[in-house]
């Protein structure tokens, strides 16, 4: 067996593209019984929707997807957490990952977080 080492500690959000938010959270929130964490307005009159069960500390968030995109299956992400953004962008460069230039330090969509929780995009 291999031993992989990584600086991501937990797996914090994950995003799912849907078209209708209030049938979404209808469905996670009425249907399954989580709980409606974060429901905040951002950019051009869209909303974010988080939504996770009991003391989950991963959340599921129900966004719009990116315009001309369709949801389902499509665009889905996933946020990651780690204690050191800027090593382990790095290390996701280094390897090969298709990574932003540049780790995102903006928290206007995530102004909720705390600071050690920043927004990297990262493809494989």
């Amino acid at each position: 067996m291999t031993s992989t080492k990584t600086r991501v500690n937990k797996i914090s959000t994950v995003v799912i593209p849907v078209s209708d938010q209030d049938r979404a959270i209808d469905f996670y929130v009425e249907k399954l019984g989580f709980e409606k964490r974060i429901d905040v307005p951002f950019g051009n009159g869209y909303r974010w929707v988080e939504v996770a069960s009991g003391d989950a500390v991963t959340t599921i968030a129900l966004a719009p997807p990116p315009p001309g995109k369709p949801t389902g299956n499509r665009e889905t992400g996933i946020g990651l957490q780690t204690d050191d953004i800027d090593a382990y962008h790095a290390e996701l460069k280094a390897s090969g990952v298709d990574v932003d230039p540049e780790v995102s330090r903006t928290l206007s969509l995530q102004g909720w977080c705390s600071s050690r929780r920043r927004a990297m995009s990262a493809r494989a």
